[in-house]
Parts: structure tokens; sequence; C-alpha cells
């Protein structure tokens, strides 16, 4: 088994890391010549290489073993025992055990996990529980209940345009009776007087007679998913609140925090010092690009809250990278912080959780201190982790079981809503979900939101007649060798805005700025329509029009990178973009402006690095959906392959689209879009189990 393996490695079949993963595991096992355990043992290291963090004993396909044709898989499953037989088999292992036993293998009953990530599992397991069973110490409902009151107040200046843009072009009392539904989130609308609010809307001539409705329209009819998830969390110790693009996840979390910050200046506890005990919270996401976007995002938030100063300076607005936060070790896996030197905070705010894979979760959760509050916001249709393991997305699954009847009770006298009493009894996790429904940035005028919807329907008939009612702010080219040029020539045409402030002399923060108004999303790594191709075509593309001027160096003014390898030294992660300009300042020795490469770090300082000091990085006219993850782009362009393959997923088609903010360009066949569309990602987990 193990020669046929490593015969699958020099034909560019199998990792080596497969390979020798199964070598060690046979190696370390008495019955080293049973060759279950040396296939079993690559698969589990192969799943893990897909994403999946453990390996399905029922789901293997002997005649697809590691994705092979069956003139290569069948060889290797000659000889094996019958599947059905695998469990008992494995069983007898001495490389095998049920996690008790430090092996390199666990089996937990269909699952077989490397043994390193079934602790990442379990810990990740007994933690959420732990925390999801734990509710807020100290809660005064009736005082919150005031707080999100005034937090969430209704905004009548909406429904004012609204009516205004109706009263125009003639709306009937339907017209006038959908808007109040959208605009106040009525959930009831049959047991409203539809008639005293319409006479109520045709009379108001300002916003604020429009305050008449107050009596009219009670919260009891209402359901503002933002208000119930800063509600949810306020009640649990561990809370997600997961959206897609414009639901308002940074500003619910805003409003969040503001309430803590009120609840604990109301309780006026004060340490040994006399010194008041506010909260220490922390805001992290995944990338760098991601924390800087959370740093703009939640400023703007925080400015905007109807709150005293006093609140407002206690919300903090910058963000880190959650390896900033637990203190990355150069050349180390390990962290700082851990069990032994638990992070120093009461409130962890985690942004763009569904980027966060098993691994990173487990360590996350390791340090975080017993009495602390974890909040996890993102989005669940969203990819799941380059890495393995879906872990927001397995922890979302439980959120249509609704809330349990006394989570229920406690969240009505907070919000003052109604809540449906679950169909059965609900997992602990369930009490702590909230799921933002409504998009505040994509309405059903908006081809983009609409797009994503259909989406993730997985119906592609849906997404056909999506494109059929041409919205402005979507256009779909078929893919071809003319709509190729076309792709090519929109790229450069967008990039030339970057190029020309560059020219004329704009800061770095303004070029970066600029260059992040638009990106060109690719599926893949290689080819035609993969990053590395692409790139060099809009490259070559840009220099003919002479807005670059590449020479026989790599480096030249406006060169856009992504750094590829994390270098803690220099506070560069992966996913960190960086464009090449020559200094403000000419060097004292030579006279000359050095070429540096600047960045926009996570706090929104730039900072300039010379590029012989860079960790691996790539060009960065394209890059790829997954690495596009926790931005956002004004213009989006994004390119399908015009063949299909498994990596064309609902989730991936669905996160490219999402990254668009005011336009999308999409360029795919018909075909390739649809079967993507209706491919879903499933990643093979038993979190899900563990936290029933």
């Amino acid at each position: 088994m193990l020669n046929h393996l490593e015969t699958l490695v020099r034909q560019g079949y199998l990792r080596p890391l497969d390979h020798q993963f199964a070598k060690f595991v046979a190696q370390g096992d008495k019955q080293a010549a049973d060759p279950l355990v040396a296939i079993i043992a690559a698969l589990a290291s192969y799943e893990l290489g897909q994403g999946h963090v453990c390996l399905l004993l029922s789901q293997v396909d002997t005649a697809r073993l590691f994705g092979l044709p069956a003139k290569l898989s069948l060889p290797l499953a000659d000889g094996l025992p019958e599947s059905h037989l695998w469990q008992a088999h494995l069983a007898q292992s001495e490389a095998v055990s049920d996690g008790s036993q430090p092996t390199p293998l666990v089996m937990d009953g269909d699952r077989v996990y490397l043994n390193r990530y079934w602790q990442f599992e379990q810990m990740v397991a007994n933690q959420l529980r732990l925390r999801a069973q734990s509710g807020e110490q100290g809660l005064q409902p009736e005082l919150m209940a005031a707080k999100l009151n005034e937090l969430f107040a209704r905004d009548y200046r909406y429904l004012f345009a609204a009516l205004q843009t109706l009263a125009q072009s003639g709306g009937t009392p339907a017209d006038r009776q959908r808007e109040v539904c959208d605009k106040l989130d009525v959930v009831t609308p049959q047991v409203l007087d539809w008639a005293a609010i319409d006479t109520v809307l045709l009379s108001s001539g300002s916003v604020d007679e429009l305050a008449a409705l107050d009596a009219l329209v009670p919260a009891s009819s209402c359901l503002n998913w933002q208000k119930v998830a800063a509600a949810v969390a306020l009640t649990r110790q561990f809370a997600v609140i997961s959206g897609g693009p414009g639901t308002g996840k940074t500003t619910t979390v805003a409003k969040l925090l503001a309430a803590l910050v009120t609840q604990a200046i109301q309780r006026n506890e004060c340490d040994e010092q006399g010194v008041l005990q506010l909260p220490d919270i922390k805001l992290v996401a995944p990338t760098g690009k991601a924390a800087a976007r959370l740093t703009e995002s939640i400023g703007s938030a925080v400015d905007s809250l109807a709150v005293d100063d006093t609140v407002k300076h206690n919300i903090p607005t910058q963000s880190s990278t959650i390896h900033r936060l637990l203190g990355a070790i150069p050349n180390r896996v390990a962290f700082r912080h851990n069990r032994d030197n638990p992070l120093h905070l009461d409130v962890l705010v985690v942004d763009e959780a569904s980027m966060v894979d098993l691994p990173m979760m487990a360590r996350l959760l390791d340090a975080l201190p017993a009495h602390a509050k974890l909040i996890l916001l993102g989005d669940r249709d969203q990819l799941a982790s380059v890495e393995a393991g879906a872990v927001l997305g397995d922890i979302c699954g439980f959120a249509e079981q609704g809330y349990t009847s006394a989570q229920s009770q406690l969240l009505s006298k907070l919000t003052g809503f109604q809540f449906q009493q679950a169909q059965a009894t609900p997992a602990a996790v369930a009490d702590s979900l909230c799921m933002l429904q409504k998009s505040y940035r994509f309405h059903a005028q908006s081809g983009i939101g609409q797009l994503a919807k259909a989406i993730n329907s997985g119906k592609p008939y849906q997404v056909e007649q999506v494109w059929q009612q041409g919205f402005r702010d979507i256009q779909h080219y078929p893919l071809g060798s003319e709509t190729y040029q076309t792709m090519i020539t929109n790229v450069v045409n967008f990039y030339s805005d970057y190029l020309e402030a560059i020219e004329k002399g704009g800061a770095p923060g303004e070029v970066l700025k600029a260059f992040a108004q638009v990106r060109l999303l690719c599926a893949v790594r290689e080819g035609d329509f993969g990053v590395a191709g692409l790139n060099q075509r809009i490259e070559r593309a840009l220099a003919r029009k002479g807005k670059i001027a590449p020479g026989e160096d790599t480096w030249y003014v406006g060169r856009p990178i992504m750094i590829s390898q994390n270098d803690h030294g220099l506070g560069l992660y992966n996913g960190d973009i960086g464009i090449a300009m020559y200094d403000s300042e000419a060097d004292p020795v030579t006279g000359k402006r050095p070429l540096r490469v600047y960045f926009e770090m996570p706090d929104g300082t730039i900072r300039g690095v010379l590029p012989s000091r860079l960790p691996e990085h790539d060009t960065v006219y394209a890059m790829t959906i997954h690495k596009s993850q926790g931005s956002e782009f004004a213009d989006t362009l994004m390119v399908l392959p015009p063949d299909f393959s498994p990596i064309l997923t609902r989730e991936l088609v669905y996160t490219g689209v999402t990254r668009a903010k005011s336009k999308l360009y999409m360029f795919a066949t018909k075909d390739v879009l649809n079967r993507s569309v209706a491919m879903r990602t499933e990643r093979a987990s038993g979190l899900a189990n563990l936290l029933l």
C-alpha cells in the first residue's frame, strides 16, 4: 500500500505529506502489514487538505479514492476488507483510539480524525457549550430594555422619504402599506388598523408628524432583527450575529457595545483605587484588510450613535488581527496567549468569523478568560475558511431551531417583540444565535442583492430570472474571446484612476483607497482565466497604454501586491495589499527617492516598506475570490473558467458577488454558472453533533 501511495506522489496525484503521514502511522502500528490502516491515514490527511476536519468512513468511495479515476483507485482498494467492516477493523489497530490514548488517529463513530484536529474540535465544542449555557451575570432587563429602545428608536426619515416618492408617482394605499411594513419591520400586518395608519401617512407633512404611528404600529407587531441580535448578545456569554452584506452587523454591534458600557456605568462598580470598572473591549478580524475595514466601519457606527460622549469614548474603534491579539511568535505555531496566559479583556468581537478555521478558533477560545463575552460576526453563506473546518457554518446550523421558552420570554422583555414557540426543544447554542434578515444596502431595486439571494437558493432558474430583470447594477457577459477582451479593457480603464492618482502626486493613503474601489476576482489561480494569467495580461495592457513602466526588475511605480506569507516582525499578514510608490523624501546618501511599498495597517495608519524587506507576495491586479473575503469593492469584475470543476460552488459565487458594493460585472458561461450555483460546499465535521 505504501508503495502504491508513493507511486501516486511521483505521478503528482497525491501530496507527499499524505504519503508520509500514512508511512508514519503504519510504521507505528504492530499490524504494519495492514493496508487499511495506511490507506485510512492517507485519506484522513488528504481530506484535511481539502478542508474537511475528518474522514467519513461511510462516504469513502473505493472507486474514487483521493478523487482518482477508477483505473487508479480500484488497485488501491484491492485486498481491503469490506467497507462495512472498516470500523471494527480499525478499532483493533494500535494507531487508532477513541481519543483517550495518544494515537495518531482518533475514530469517533463514523469519523476518523488526525489526533490534533480531534482535540481542536473537542476544545471548541466544550468551550462553546459552556459559554452558550452561561447567561449574562447581573443583567437588568428593565434597564436594558429602556436602553435598547433608545438605541434602536424608530427613525421615520426613511419612511417619510419613501412616502414622498410615492406621492409623486401616485402611490396606492397598498404601496404605502408595503413601505410601512418594510421600514418599520412589521411582521403581523393583519392586526393593524390600516385605515387609521393611512390617514396619518397622508396627513403628515413632516418626519415628526409620523411619530403618531408609535401608537398605531406597536412593537409587538414588529420584529427588528438588529435589536434582537443586540438583546441576544446581552443575555449570553457567547453570541453569533450573522447576516449578509448590508444587514447591519457592524451597526448592531456598535449599539450592543454602547449598551454594555452603559450597563457598566450604571452599575457604578469601582476597583480598589476607586476607578469605575468599565468593560475592556477588543475588536479583531482574521486578516489585516478585514481588520482595517472593521476599524473604519465601527468608527463610523460609533460616531453616529445617539449616546453621550462618556459612552462613546469607552467603545474601541481600533481593531487588530487575531494573530496580533494572541501574540504571534515568529517561526512558531504557538501564541503568547493561551490557557496559562489568558487574554486581558472582558468582551471580544470577532468580525468575518466565517474565515476563522478550526485550529485558530480553538486557540482563540483557549486564550479567552472564563468571564469574557465572545461575539462572532459573519456571513454564514460565505466561503468557509481556507484551512480545515466551517466553524461559523456549523454553529449557525442551529439558528432554524428557534429559542427556548425561557430565552423567548427574556428577549420579549428586552425588545417588546413576540417570538414564536420553538417546535421542539432547541440546543443550548440556539439561544446564542441571531440571523439578520434585512439588507439595508440592497433593496428591491438592487440587482446585487437579488442575485445574491437567488444564488443562495441554489436554483439556477432563479438566478436566470434576476439577469432578465434588467437591473442596472449587474451585468452578465457570456464568456468568449470577445468578452474576455472586454473584461481586460474594463479592468485597465478602472485601474487608470489609482495610477492617475500616483501621477498627480497623491498620498499613499489616497492611492490605496482608489485602488480598493475595483478588483477582478477569479475562481482559480492558474490559466488564462486564473489569477496568474490575468495578472500578466492586465500588466501588459496597462504597459501598452503607458500607465505603468515595468522594466527588467519586477518592481515599478504602481505595482500592486498581496502578501502571501505572514511576517509578524513587519506586522504584515497573508492577504495584506500594498502599492509601490516613490518615497516623498530623498535618501540622504544617494539623493534619490527610494521605492517603497505602502500598506494600510489595521489601525488606519500607512506604512512604507522597502521591497527587499517584504515577505513572499504576488502581483494583485486580479485575486482569487477566497482572498477577497473581508473586502468590498465599488466595482467588482468576476470571472469563472469555461470548464466546470468541483471548486466552483454556490458559496464561491455568492462570496464573489457580495464583494460588489455598487456594480458587478460577471463573465461566465451560463452552464458553468448554473452548475456552480447548484453545487453546495459540504465540509465533514463533528462539531454540530457535539453542540447538540
